[in-house]
């Protein structure tokens, strides 16, 4: 299968929720198709910065339907999915500098996978304060991670710089928030771009 030989990244903060849910429907994607994403740790209070973007919530403050059916779409996927899991974080919306840094670090200790979904797990499952760094380590700790080892070493300079590299990367390829999925060169947006990304990887 062609897909194989084409480069698949999932750009992703685990700020956004959609992110979340994204990340829950992959391995079924992944197995269906034969492709393996490549996550790549993206923050996204910078990407906003960089695109003069804002969040859903704040962009649609003063137009509460679209907000209505913002919602309703997350809810239309977490019933079609059976993400019964799922619980909207009330710490909402989360500075994720230091996570999204403990995941670049998690990358270069080698257990970025479990790191993953330990932090997606507490974020949008627990409801848990994930901008705090005492509750980082103990649900990292609780997921049976090197909690120490890992916040140690998102302070490294090398961490911090790939963050930002990562991010402005994404700028200049067009990026604008997340979920963001490139295949290829091809960038989709959105939880709702699902179809079409499996769509352009088989292609």
């Amino acid at each position: 299968m062609h897909s194989k030989n084409k480069n698949v990244q999932f750009l992703f903060d685990f700020g956004s929720p959609n992110a979340y849910l994204c990340h829950k429907v992959l391995p079924q994607l992944e197995a269906r198709i034969g492709a393996r994403f490549e996550y790549i740790p993206v923050l996204l209070g910078g990407l906003f910065k960089m695109a003069n973007n804002r969040s859903p919530v704040e962009a649609y403050a003063h137009i509460p339907h679209k907000l209505a059916y913002e919602h309703l779409e997350m809810q239309r996927f977490v019933d079609k999915h059976g993400l019964t899991a799922f619980r909207f974080n009330p710490h909402f919306p989360v500075n994720t500098l230091q996570i999204m840094r403990g995941a670049v670090a998690a990358q270069k200790l080698n257990c970025f996978a479990r790191y993953v979904d330990a932090v997606y797990a507490s974020m949008w499952e627990r409801g848990c304060a994930m901008a705090d760094p005492q509750v980082i380590a103990a649900e990292l700790s609780a997921a049976g991670l090197d909690a120490p080892a890992i916040l140690a070493a998102s302070q490294d300079a090398d961490v911090k710089e790939r963050l930002l590299a990562n991010t402005q990367q994404a700028h200049e390829r067009g990026a604008f928030g997340i979920p963001t999925f490139f295949v290829g060169d091809e960038m989709f947006f959105g939880k709702d771009r699902l179809r079409q990304v499996e769509e352009e990887i088989v292609r």
